[in-house]
């Protein structure tokens, strides 16, 4: 019962963040949400920092779990960026309730060393993923010679910049737009040929 209560608690926390903010989540709301007493919330966490760090991680799991199904069977460099691409935007899309944890997460992070040793841990954790594809693509001919660290931030904040602006402007352009839009920049930065 207790990672099926833990995962409850963390669901309830994320609808919370979505629907109220950070400043408002207390324990007391977040266990009426989850339907627990509050006594069994500080059984699994301590602290608000520590229920904000748990749903920060569950969005990030379940970002994770889209990018892989997304990629999976495919071993092309390429496919498996887009893969990365499409799931990060359909994220934006869909799911609005992802960013609004993250945004409450970096207002945290700025001031809580955990909450921003967490965050560089997530980024570089996203920026490898990404260098290992882009280095897959390098050695096959179709990314160009460069720094895999520099390309793979580019291709993070590209990610992040229009899944924020998706989030935040839902008629700004459709899925199938961001995606193609996604693609033909880091296309025209990445391909051999590309810019220097």
């Amino acid at each position: 019962m207790g990672p099926l209560r833990r995962e409850q608690i963390v669901r309830a926390t994320i609808r919370c963040l979505a629907r109220d903010g950070y400043a408002r989540l207390t324990m007391k709301r977040v266990a009426g949400e989850a339907g627990v007493s509050q006594g069994i919330l500080h059984y699994y966490f301590r602290d608000k920092a520590a229920m904000l760090t748990a749903a920060a991680l569950r969005v990030t799991a379940d970002l994770d779990r889209r990018m892989a199904a997304e990629a999976r069977g495919s071993r092309d460099a390429r496919r498996r960026l887009r893969a990365a691409i499409r799931a990060c935007l359909e994220t934006a899309v869909e799911s609005r309730d992802f960013w609004t944890v993250f945004i409450e997460f970096w207002g945290e992070a700025l001031h809580e060393r955990r909450l921003a040793t967490l965050n560089r841990r997530a980024y570089a954790r996203a920026r490898r993923l990404i260098g290992a594809t882009l280095a897959r693509g390098r050695a096959l001919g179709v990314v160009r010679a460069v720094s895999l660290e520099e390309a793979s931030a580019v291709v993070v904040g590209l990610l992040d910049g229009l899944s924020l602006q998706l989030t935040f402007d839902r008629r700004l352009m459709t899925l199938p737009s961001a995606v193609r839009v996604a693609e033909t920049v880091l296309a025209r930065y990445l391909s051999p040929g590309g810019p220097r």
